[in-house]
């Protein structure tokens, strides 16, 4: 039972998956890590990332060739990407946001024109894209969604706030959440692309957060922006219907970076015993946590194959997030009680930091709590 990253003996993975994988090693490994503590300064990944990123085929994951996308690509090389992030102990959340979130709403429900001007320009990394949804005092409640958008002729006025957006501040593309019709809830909700230099956006300050700190997380603010109608995503008042359609893939690309967290804590903490002679109760410890990371993987897994093969269901979704992200907590917080204290709380440690960034997860992409309510419907209960 391997406890290090040893893909060769999962079925889920074909050779061109473990060649790319040394593709993504390769570069995390010899030019992310060389800048990262800069990301972690400045809040943000660097603009070479991104375009070093789109060069190398990350960004183009999903997207069809004749976009400008990575050939032959689907979400396992997505989780690829996420592993060996989380091998290194990176968070670069943001590269999940567009690759895993984004671009499927422009791929699925972008019109021709939308797809041939956008697409490209997402998988070379000239530009970045952001989910504009959660707000002040709403989070992603779409009935108490207060970001409004009225026609006046060729366009939308858009006046509202968005708050907790990843990418926020580096964005060049925004997907928009708006209502179009408020009195009619969650049907009245219309997607939009807007640009950051249109006329009334405003990005506010970037968001200090207690883990994720090389990860972009904005305010953003709308004062009579003008939106031409030709920018609507979609069908109009059809927006809430798009935000659920990939929630399944949504959550299991959460799911997958919580398991390869927990992975990196336990590998990491193997490692940090070598050469010692830990006692029975930390063997134990560690046999347990092995145990729960294989049967954790093995469910990843096949989550994974339901939804290359288009059968992954919103239970099982939720079932992959909620087992992971609390397997996250769980394994990450008991290798942390085995490190000294004197390397595991200081700021540059690997596990002290999993343990902050790895919180979140089980809030974002709809808490443990909404999850067992999805499992328990599923069941019948």
């Amino acid at each position: 039972m391997a406890v290090a990253f040893d893909t060769s003996d999962r079925a889920i993975y074909t050779r061109e998956h473990h060649d790319f994988r040394d593709r993504v090693r390769r570069f995390l490994t010899e030019e992310v890590l060389v800048e990262y503590p800069d990301w972690i300064d400045r809040g943000q990944p660097s603009r070479r990332f991104w375009e070093r990123a789109g060069e190398i085929g990350l960004l183009g994951i999903g997207i069809p060739e004749e976009y400008g996308g990575l050939p032959n690509s689907d979400f396992r090389h997505s989780a690829v990407v996420t592993e060996e992030i989380q091998r290194l102990g990176l968070a670069i959340g943001g590269l999940r946001v567009q690759t895993d979130i984004c671009v499927p709403y422009l791929l699925h429900h972008g019109s021709e024109a939308q797809r041939r001007h956008w697409l490209p320009r997402l998988a070379s990394g000239q530009v970045v894209v952001a989910l504009a949804l959660s707000e002040p005092g709403a989070g992603s409640d779409v009935k108490s969604m207060r970001t409004r958008a009225m026609r006046d002729g060729d366009h939308y006025v858009v006046n509202g706030s968005k708050t907790f957006i990843s990418n926020g501040s580096i964005a060049g593309l925004v997907i928009l959440a708006a209502k179009t019709d408020p009195a009619a809830g969650r049907n009245g909700v219309t997607l939009m692309l807007v640009e950051p230099s249109t006329a009334g956006f405003e990005t506010g300050r970037k968001l200090d957060k207690l883990g994720l700190r090389a990860q972009d997380l904005a305010e953003l603010s709308f004062t009579d922006m003008r939106v031409p109608v030709a920018n609507v995503l979609g069908e109009v008042n059809a927006g809430f219907d798009y935000l659920t359609s990939n929630l399944a893939a949504e959550r299991l690309s959460i799911a997958v970076n919580s398991q390869a967290a927990a992975a990196s804590a336990l590998a990491w903490t193997v490692e940090a015993l070598a050469g010692t002679r830990p006692s029975q109760d930390v063997k134990f410890t560690l046999a347990d946590c092995a145990v729960q990371v294989a049967a954790g993987q093995a469910f990843i897994d096949q989550a994974m194959g339901k939804l290359v093969a288009g059968a992954l269901t919103g239970a099982d979704a939720a079932g992959a997030k909620l087992y992971s992200t609390e397997l996250q907590g769980r394994i990450v917080r008991k290798c942390l009680g085995l490190h000294s204290a004197g390397t595991a709380y200081r700021a540059s440690s690997r596990i002290g930091q999993a343990h902050l960034d790895g919180r979140v997860s089980r809030i974002y992409g709809g808490s443990s709590e909404i999850m067992k309510v999805i499992v328990s419907q599923h069941l019948g209960l």
